[in-house]
């Protein structure tokens, strides 16, 4: 089987332009084309009036070799790869050796939780939220009545943050064994929709994802793994050997329980904040990471429709358009796009009383009238939050609640119409565009919840997305404050072998480690883990 990239045909092929294209490209008959199949189907809308779509396509030829060798310099043209997933250890059968614990069952510890079953491991999974049936209800709870349950909400629970977002399963990460591949594998196996195996961009959506992390839970109880919901590791039990190694020796648990433990993934998310404190104060080795902070924005969904693809927005195979955009300013920042979601809507994000944090989510359908995106500001500890690695999570909570203070104290928004806050004047009333965040949005100035040089630098670069992508800065486009939790503020720093640089067993891993962003890299990055994790137990 050979692979063909960067195949493009227009937008409105037939059906059958697609295979004589294939031939025509490899320039042989139609009757030597025994099949193909769609690797990966994207689109190229640099020319609104002629969008094309791109294509990677897999081919079974009859001469296969032949034309290889005439494409043999081709770099588009190649072998298929081998994009199956391979086990590197297994247990034997009928192992009884001490059992895993993974700490949060998110996107990371879900797929690490998941291979090491496969494996034949049986995990424990300590999950401080609640199932994600439940999780939903008590995350509603805010949205609808202002009423937080600070251990199940967006950030905490089966499924993890992102659960409750677009459900963006595209990465930049190197991946050279097709990791990703096996993750795409394992959601289709669960009930996510077949396109995503072949779609550029793929996305799944909160109420899919929801029941696709219940049929993951369900596989993984199967094959021996066990959940424990609503139990948060209050602290860590850390032995030190007489050549001072430490490690890792088991956890003390919210019901009172302590559970023995020398193999422990830590898959906890960007926003553990406790944990991350009683690790630091255990003397596990964190360091301060960069992250970034700013506002959603809001914009009706067919304005950015017709910014990307002019005459054919709407168009059913386009779907929603989508941006991403940055901008280097003046004063050395740089503000960027984030976490873009089609057709969505901003959600109530926080995880802590009396703050308020923003972040965005969409269905599969992506059918909602408004876009919205994160637009941030990077942050660096050096310059901006000096002073130890638990200074970034010091930082996010300033700014969290004076946006709770600023929008009045009720888990409203604070708000703000762009054509105000370009004009440093406080908003009174909406224009074209509603908010779709839920409490509500509270009318009023951003420059009250986010630093100086923040406000700064959005002023300066809203005027050049907007020559990007045209009505990116009307006046009436709303923003609403804020957006904090963009990354993990710490790294929990390990070595090549996945294990805490100084406390043996403890193998810190996905987003909230600060080894990850997204959906998919922190799966990838479970899945790296629990391999490595696996190769330990079982030497």
């Amino acid at each position: 089987m050979l692979r063909i990239n960067e195949l493009k045909l227009p937008l409105d092929h037939a059906a059958e332009d697609l295979p004589a294209a294939i031939c025509a490209r490899l320039g042989i008959e139609p009757s030597d084309l025994e099949r193909f199949q769609i690797f990966r189907r994207g689109n190229d809308a640099r020319k609104k009036h002629a969008i094309l779509l791109t294509y990677v396509v897999d081919c079974v030829l009859a001469n296969e070799a032949e034309v290889l060798a005439r494409f043999a310099d081709d770099q588009n043209v190649k072998p298929t790869p081998d994009t199956s997933y391979k086990f590197p250890v297994m247990a034997p059968e009928g192992w009884d050796g001490e059992r895993p614990v993974v700490i949060g069952a998110g996107p990371c510890g879900l797929l690490a939780a998941l291979i090491l079953a496969q494996m034949g491991l049986k995990p424990i999974i300590i999950e401080r939220g609640k199932a994600v049936r439940e999780r939903t209800k008590d995350t509603w709870g805010l949205w609808r009545r202002s009423v937080l349950e600070p251990e199940s909400n967006v950030q905490f629970g089966e499924g993890g943050a992102g659960t409750f977002s677009d459900g963006k399963l595209y990465s930049r990460i190197k991946d050279p064994r097709h990791l990703g591949r096996k993750v795409l594998v394992e959601f289709v196996k669960a009930g996510a929709p077949d396109d995503i195996l072949t779609e550029a961009h793929p996305h799944i959506g909160t109420f899919r994802l929801v029941t696709m992390v219940m049929s993951m839970r369900e596989t993984i109880e199967s094959l021996g793994g066990e959940y424990r919901f609503q139990t948060r590791v209050e602290d860590f039990e850390i032995e030190t050997a007489a050549d001072g190694e430490r490690r890792i020796a088991g956890l003390h648990l919210s019901d009172g329980s302590f559970l023995p433990a020398r193999h422990v993934i830590m898959a906890v998310g960007h926003s553990a904040r406790d944990t991350f404190q009683v690790l630091f104060d255990r003397g596990v080795h964190i360091e301060a990471k960069p992250f970034a902070i700013g506002v959603r924005i809001e914009h009706p969904q067919s304005w950015i429709d017709t910014a990307r693809y002019g005459p054919s927005a709407g168009n059913k195979i386009l779907g929603p358009a989508a941006y991403s955009i940055s901008h280097k300013c003046s004063n050395g920042r740089t503000v960027y796009s984030f976490c873009m979601c089609p057709g969505g809507r901003v959600v109530a994000a926080t995880s802590e009383e009396g703050r308020v944090v923003t972040n965005g989510m969409s269905q599969y359908s992506r059918a909602e009238f408004n876009a919205n995106s994160g637009l941030v500001v990077d942050i660096d500890p050096n310059r901006d939050y000096p002073g130890g690695p638990m200074a970034g999570m010091a930082f996010q909570r300033h700014w969290e609640s004076l946006a709770f203070e600023a929008g009045g104290r009720n888990y409203m928004a604070p708000g703000q119409k762009l054509g105000d806050f370009l004009a440093d004047q406080p908003s009174s009333e909406f224009g074209d565009v509603v908010p779709s965040y839920k409490p509500g949005v509270h009318l009023t100035e951003l420059k009250k919840c986010l630093p100086d040089y923040v406000i700064e630098s959005i002023r300066e670069a809203l005027p050049v997305f907007g020559r990007m992508v045209p009505g990116y800065d009307h006046p009436d486009v709303v923003m609403t404050g804020v957006e904090t939790r963009t990354s993990s503020p710490v790294r929990i720093t390990r070595g090549r072998d996945c294990q805490s640089l100084n406390t043996r067993g403890l193998y810190p891993a996905g987003e909230g480690a600060g080894y990850a962003g997204g959906i998919l890299s922190a799966a990838v990055d479970g899945i790296k883990v629990a391999e490595a994790l696996a190769a330990e137990v079982l030497k």
